[in-house]
């Protein structure tokens, strides 16, 4: 789950499955990351039936996450989302070997902790990193979240 302003990935998860339990799980993780407050927030996804789901609507509901689903054809709409997909595996996921699927986990976790929100520079954020772009724009504004 991406913040569009920032491009910061707040919440994610991985799995052996792509249902709904793995999304209420990203979207759990996301939440944490905003120090729990999520209301008004927008998650835009494709048409999946993982999006879709019961289960996922209730848990968006219930952290006051409004759900928009895009349109049927255009590959625009979960433009961000592919491009993140594919600097993963480009810059990351194509290089080590994982002996577990525990270890990709715990690696690729490390990978965008600690330099894809932290280090790696957008152009859309001006040449910075998601979390120095956000401390740009409201100085203080995760220490904030995290108290």
């Amino acid at each position: 789950m991406i913040d569009l302003f920032c491009r910061r990935l707040l919440g994610h998860a991985m799995g052996e499955l792509h249902d709904a339990e793995l999304l209420v799980a990203a979207l759990h993780m996301a939440v944490a990351t905003r120090g729990g407050d999520v209301k008004c927030v927008i998650f835009h996804s494709d048409r999946g039936s993982e999006y879709t789901s019961r289960r996922f609507r209730q848990t968006c509901w219930k952290h006051g996450v409004t759900q928009s689903v895009g349109r049927v054809t255009p590959c625009f709409d979960n433009a961000v989302s592919e491009a993140f997909n594919s600097v993963l595996k480009v810059e990351y996921i194509h290089r080590p070997t994982f002996a577990t699927r525990t270890e990709a986990r715990l690696k690729i976790a490390t990978w965008i902790t600690g330099f894809y929100n932290a280090r790696r520079l957008h152009s859309v954020c001006g040449w910075k990193s998601p979390i120095d772009y956000e401390h740009g724009y409201r100085p203080g504004f995760t220490e904030e979240l995290a108290a």
